[in-house]
């Protein structure tokens, strides 16, 4: 009979307990929990804070006395292990209990002290009193109770890994405004940017005012104010900090056991510590990754149950080992899946490896049965095809396609044979072709050089170079975006377009989601062209390009009742089914829908696809219609769409009154039209708004053609003419000219210098004083057409019209100016 000791319950730890107990009904087996709880859902806390998980013990798997009497284990919960000495094989336990401390022996000890929270060292971190982590049951207590005692309305998670997603999103389902603040330029790291992009644009879709590459410097009055590293201040009524986790090692470094990659518990395979008959399982250990076969730390809960498990056995004689962890993990944000397995693209280049990558985007299950939805799907490969991780996100099947994968790595299957993996098939659940085998036929045809793709991060730099692209979607399909310069030939008319092609150049493919690029590129390559297709689309290099959206409270809100703007159920509206077409279907649907309706008559679209939410704003916006609502719904995006720009004129009580984006004025108000591009009359105009908005009044200025210079913040970077406006226009407000006596740039700084003697501000911190005086901005939209200017350029609070919305404010206004 032997002595089992056991540091630590939850999933390593109670797992070992009973594995051990069901191998030896003899041996004595003691398991030390340092809290009171030996096992517990950890994984389920956060949905437990969000009144998601209602029931507070359905988070306890296992109580002490069930556990104890079930497996005749003598579990000792409030006791920690504060001692061990290798040599003469005993632990020092204080038992909080009874406020002692007493000698236990043990044959076999078993550590299992899991992860703790990192908490950096953040100037005014210790007078706060508002501040919490979650690792525990006691942790989640605290937090719930804190958010009902002092009626909470304001939070900030700080950290966007797997804790502080699930805490930014049930925080919100109380009610709650979140600022979500990462210092990485991503949440979820074990995704890649372009994938984590669906990410952001989801959180943000619910309200959240989330940071990327940001952190924390500073926390004032008393957790009230958190001050970040870019001097962004925010207002906060209590504060997460799930900035990651780091193993539990006091222990064993009190020890002198041997430690390993960021301080975790180097174990063989066996999982055996640098002291005889002392193991190590768990968050606390160091772990082989089995892609890039090097030291790494992967707290998630199936190694460590997996270790629990095979623990027991190696310490019962039977011969296994552990021979590393994959990483495969998924997780809920809002209404998406996110799931992953194996390495992404930035640990494979720091691990030297190079890899083919794979972008698709097919429906979760066969698109004529509804309910189907979109997966973005990324496979990693080497050369010869040998696996090295995964990708998805989506709302449907997303955690089965990367199961999938995950178990064709296990077991060494290559990227190809993915194709020939005999998948379930009926019309609710897949395809007759599951996405899966999907990313096999296209690694198949891309390793029998079938095709040559590009990626997304390569387009700026080939569009700066003057490359040739070639868009094959349908007419329809551009008004949603498309790479400026491109050469526009669909794809049903591609073989009989050839000769306008030129064959002295790389010809560089694309249409929405890299399907019909790959059709094109079959054509083109065998008519003698060099190609390249476009790898996941147009869809893909759009999604990462998704620019955030802030929701920054200035101060914590007041509690107020919310107002829902809609269109009156009375008027004639046509409703339109797009779920589970894939794209370009839904916008397809859309433009005949439309084209078959009257004007100021309504559309309400409802779609599978998320990204259809913003391909509809830049449709609308591009063929002269009006999106009126735009949200989510479940797992739906729910538009409602007027044909033209004139709202419907019924005025009942839940009717819209008023058009997103089109200036409304009253007899009060002035307009002003800047269409020059000098800086005096630049200034001048500004003195003019600031001074009349400072009366009250409500002052519109609208900026055409050269005017546009001053609203420049950066520069972008272009092709074509957009770049030789470039050139010759100012790149930002204070490079403008002046109108007589610029000589060169002289003129124009001798006078910024006679304004800052005589303390008068600069013409950038005029138009900010403009803009916080409520004075409106107005870009018109064709003249940045015309001249290749980006909404990137210009200051984040412009927004963006036409003639008719400035001619239809001059008639409420009573002061009109033309600059």
């Amino acid at each position: 009979m032997a002595k089992i000791v056991i540091i630590g319950g939850v999933a390593g730890g109670a797992t070992a307990a009973t594995r051990l107990r069901r191998l030896n009904e003899k041996d004595e087996i003691i398991l030390f929990e340092k809290g009171e709880y030996i096992s517990f859902a950890n994984c389920g806390l956060p949905y437990h804070v969000g009144n998601v998980i209602k029931d507070r013990d359905n988070l306890l798997l296992q109580t002490v006395e069930g556990m104890s009497s079930q497996y005749g284990i003598d579990i000792r919960n409030l006791s920690e292990v504060i001692d061990i000495n290798p040599d003469e094989k005993t632990v020092t336990v204080y038992d909080a209990k009874n406020n002692r401390e007493y000698v236990e022996t043990f044959d076999h000890l078993i550590i299992s002290t899991g992860a703790k929270p990192i908490v950096p060292p953040i100037k005014g971190l210790e007078s706060a009193n508002n501040i919490f982590t979650l690792r525990n049951i006691p942790d989640m207590d605290l937090i719930k109770d804190y958010i009902a005692t002092h009626s909470i309305q304001t939070a900030t998670v700080v950290g966007g890994g797997f804790i502080g997603l699930e805490m930014m999103e049930n925080l919100v389902e109380l009610g709650i405004q979140v600022n979500l603040v990462e210092m990485a330029n991503q949440v979820m790291p074990n995704l890649d940017f372009e994938i984590a992009q669906q990410l952001h644009a989801q959180i943000n879709f619910h309200k959240v005012n989330l940071i990327l590459s940001d952190g924390v410097t500073e926390i004032k009055e008393y957790g009230q104010k958190l001050i970040l590293s870019s001097g962004q201040e925010l207002a906060t009524e209590m504060i997460i900090l799930a900035i990651g986790v780091v193993p539990e090692n006091s222990l064993a470094k009190k020890t002198g056991l041997e430690l390993g990659f960021k301080g975790g518990i180097k174990v063989s395979k066996r999982l055996e510590t640098s002291a005889k008959d002392i193991y190590a399982i768990g968050d606390a250990i160091e772990v082989v990754n089995k892609v890039t076969k090097e030291a790494t730390n992967i707290p998630l809960a199936w190694p460590a149950n997996r270790q629990g498990r095979l623990v027991a056995d190696i310490i019962n004689g039977i011969d296994t080992s552990y021979p590393g962890t994959q990483g495969t993990s998924v997780a809920k944000v809002f209404e998406l899946t996110a799931a992953s397995t194996g390495n992404n693209e930035k640990q494979l280049k720091a691990a030297g490896i190079d890899y083919d990558v794979i972008h698709i985007h097919p429906n979760s299950h066969a698109g004529y049965y509804p309910g189907a939805s979109p997966i973005a799907l990324k496979i990693l490969f080497t050369k010869e095809g040998k696996i090295l991780g995964a990708q998805a996100i989506g709302t449907e099947g997303v955690e089965k396609r990367i199961d999938v994968i995950a178990t064709a790595m296990t077991f060494g299957a290559k990227v190809e044979e993915l194709a020939s993996i005999e998948l379930a098939y009926a019309p609710p659940y897949s395809s007759a072709k599951d996405p899966v085998n999907l990313l096999g036929y296209t690694a198949d045809n891309i390793k029998r050089e079938m095709v040559e793709t590009f990626q997304w991060h390569e387009v700026d730099q080939l569009l700066a170079s003057g490359a040739y692209f070639l868009d094959i979607r349908e007419a329809f399909e551009l008004a949603t975006g498309s790479f400026d310069g491109s050469k526009h030939i669909p794809l049903n008319q591609l073989r009989n377009r050839l000769d306008e092609i030129p064959k002295d150049v790389t010809i560089h493919v694309y249409c929405q989601v890299g399907q019909r690029g790959y059709n094109a590129a079959r054509i083109l390559k065998q008519a003698g062209f060099e190609v390249k297709n476009l790898d996941g689309g147009y869809k893909t290099y759009k999604q990462s390009k998704y620019q955030l959206i802030s929701f920054k409270q200035e101060t914590i809100p007041e509690k107020k009742e919310e107002k829902t703007t809609t269109i009156s159920e009375n008027i004639d509206a046509i409703t339109l089914d797009a779920c589970g077409l894939q794209c370009p279907g839904p916008i397809l649907k859309v433009k005949e829908s439309v084209d078959g309706m009257t004007d100021g008559q309504v559309l309400n679209i409802q779609a599978s696809d998320f990204g259809f939410s913003a391909d509809i704003e830049n449709w609308a916006k591009n063929t002269g219609n009006t999106i009126v609502d735009n949200r989510i719904e479940g797992n739906k995006v729910l538009v409602s769409l007027v044909k033209g720009k004139d709202l419907p004129s019924e005025k009942g009580p839940n009717s819209l009154l008023a058009q997103e984006g089109v200036l409304q004025e009253t007899k009060d108000g002035m307009t002003m039209v800047v269409f020059s591009g000098d800086l005096d009359k630049a200034l001048a105009s500004m003195i003019i708004a600031s001074g009349a908005a400072a009366y009250g009044k409500k002052v519109t200025i609208f900026f055409t053609f050269w005017g546009l210079s001053m609203l420049k913040k950066q520069k972008v970077k272009k092709s074509g003419l957009a770049k030789l406006f470039d050139i010759f226009l100012p790149s930002k407000a204070n490079d403008m000219p002046l109108s007589k006596m610029n000589m060169g740039g002289m003129g124009r700084q001798m006078i910024k210098h006679i304004m800052k003697e005589k303390n008068v501000d600069s013409l950038p911190d005029m138009i900010e004083q403009a803009h916080q005086l409520g004075v409106k901005f107005v870009a018109c939209t064709m003249s940045m057409d015309l001249m290749g200017i980006e909404k990137e350029e210009l200051f984040d609070f412009v927004e963006y019209g036409g003639v008719a919305t400035f001619i239809g404010d001059s008639e409420n206004a009573n002061m009109q100016l033309f600059i």
